[in-house]
């Protein structure tokens, strides 16, 4: 009977095993159907876990769009051509224009990043030097990297207590552009993936002065000119190009965005070189671009401009009233605004931050994750940010509103520490609470480290490199990024010295088990360094 019982366990096992099959003097896995990458994502769709995390869109699956296979075509009669756009195309880019206030606007369907290349190398010429806020994201080093730029960095305020990064103050650009008279352009992050805003304003004035262009990377603020309870767009505060993601905030599929030209020089030209950024945009771009995407693009701005926003306003103004009242954990709020470089906030971010609490942003993000089933877009080392939209159901509010209270009453009933039965479906491995006192010093923050550079993005990347281990790596060149992502925030970039605070902020993040990412390595034991001739 047993031998029997066994037979059937070692069939069973065998019969959904991956098995291999030979092609030529190749193998193969043999893919099963519920294997299927579609297959994951039906499941998934149809579980209770909640998104607050992008795309905008909060897969509702009622915004006005039919099967997308239905539609997916190539450049046909009557299209258009998005690389020599003349009709259909030119005409709906036009209109987005106008709705966002722009002299030209340009769909993108490589995401935000295919943005940022383009207006980073067109806006500098190879070879030349960029002002870039420190908190950009790897896109923005990426660009200076295939440029082979010279980059210097001004760095976000810091927030007391929170583990957040405040805004950019137009002083510090100003400084810097005196430090660096070779510079060409600047690029600065705002708002940020928490919603924290700089003084856009301030900074294209301070900017313009020397007669160069502003870049914004907006990504996460497309919404800003749907409602007043949003912050001011960069493109209304003389910004001269702006980049945004609709799919983030907006009720588009993923990797759509769109990049604005601005033409804000006194003689109404444009104070960045837009024929070059024109044809970057070509070279970055996808050659056979998805009209699905493109008609994504369009149909959310439609939306949007029809939506009424009140409803959504008054429900988020709600949920941040009843977190306000949370004891460990702290919602990041309107207070801080006039604060630490801070012109204004988006409230449409929910941002709690742990640092009052025996967690870690990775133990909140946790409990949310496998306790209340809500996914959050990213957690940092004392901090969770949850992306909202307009697209969002009360339910899914209530539930986040819920989750959150129910976790700081659990804190402050149990002495700011959450014991083993609230711990459902935890392992104790798997556990992170109680290693952070909240009397201890605050850990460095990587937004408020200053980096020091021995040689430019793209000469590292070219150079000579060696693995070290990553313990080791102090006062080495990196040869690698190191970041966690997301946000995507360099911690360290190649060409810089790795500076000890840097490895302990590093080492802090690993033992906290964030998404640490860049290096080759990516058990992170070991990182690339430049070897140095002798």
């Amino acid at each position: 009977m047993l031998f029997c019982v066994q037979c059937l366990i070692l069939q069973d096992f065998c019969s959904t095993m991956k098995t291999k099959l030979t092609v030529g003097n190749r193998s193969r896995m043999e893919m099963r159907q519920q294997d299927l990458l579609i297959h994951k994502l039906k499941e998934y769709a149809g579980s209770d876990m909640y998104p607050f995390h992008m795309p905008g869109h909060k897969r509702t699956g009622d915004m006005g769009f039919p099967d997308p296979f239905t539609m997916d075509i190539t450049e046909v009669n009557g299209f258009d051509n998005l690389h020599h756009p003349e009709g259909i195309l030119k005409s709906s880019m036009d209109w987005a224009a106008q709705v966002y206030g722009a002299d030209q606007t340009y769909y993108l369907v490589n995401g935000s990043s295919s943005g940022i290349l383009s207006a980073v190398c067109g806006a500098v010429p190879r070879g030349g030097r960029i002002l870039v806020s420190r908190n950009c994201h790897k896109s923005v080093y990426h660009g200076i990297c295939l440029n082979q730029l010279k980059a210097s960095y001004v760095y976000p305020q810091e927030i007391d207590g929170l583990g957040i990064q405040g805004g950019i103050l137009p002083s510090d650009v100003d400084m810097m552009l005196k430090r660096y008279m070779d510079t060409q352009a600047v690029l600065i992050v705002s708002p940020t993936y928490d919603g924290v805003v700089s003084d856009i304003k301030g900074i294209a004035q301070v900017v313009h002065r020397a007669g160069l262009p502003l870049i914004v990377d907006e990504a996460h603020g497309a919404h800003f000119r749907y409602g007043e309870m949003f912050p001011v767009s960069a493109l209304d505060l003389g910004a001269d190009v702006v980049i945004q993601s609709v799919h983030k905030t907006m009720p588009s599929l993923t990797q759509t965005a769109l990049l604005h030209i601005r033409n804000n020089r006194p003689d109404r030209g444009c104070y960045a070189d837009q024929e070059r950024i024109d044809r970057y945009i070509h070279m970055v771009q996808s050659s056979s671009p998805s009209y699905v995407l493109m008609a994504s693009i369009e149909n959310s701005i439609y939306q949007m401009e029809r939506m009424d926003m009140e409803p959504y306003r008054r429900e988020i103004m709600k949920l941040r009233e009843r977190l306000k009242g949370m004891g460990c954990l702290r919602l990041v709020d309107t207070d801080i605004i006039g604060q630490y470089g801070i012109h204004d906030l988006d409230v449409s971010k929910i941002v709690v931050s742990t640092r009052k609490s025996s967690l870690t942003g990775a133990d909140l993000d946790r409990v949310l994750r496998r306790e209340y089933h809500l996914e959050m877009e990213m957690c940092g080392a004392d901090y969770v940010t949850a992306i909202t939209t307009p697209m969002d159901r009360d339910e899914g509010l209530r539930r986040l509103v819920d989750a959150l209270t129910e976790v700081d009453a659990r804190m402050e009933f149990s002495n700011n520490s959450i014991g083993d039965t609230a711990l459902v479906g935890l392992k104790t491995s798997d556990r992170e609470y109680g290693n952070q006192n909240p009397a201890d010093p605050q850990p460095v923050s990587i937004y408020s480290m200053r980096s020091d550079t021995a040689m430019t993005i793209a000469d590292a990347m070219d150079g000579t490199m060696h693995p070290v281990k990553l313990e080791d790596s102090a006062g080495c060149i990196s040869g690698e990024f190191v970041y966690i992502y997301p946000p995507g925030i360099p911690i360290v970039a190649p060409g810089e010295w790795i500076s000890k605070k840097a490895l302990d902020v590093i080492r802090e993040y690993i033992e906290k088990k964030l998404p640490v990412q860049g290096p080759k390595d990516t058990s992170l034991t070991y990182i690339q360094i430049i070897q140095r001739e002798a």
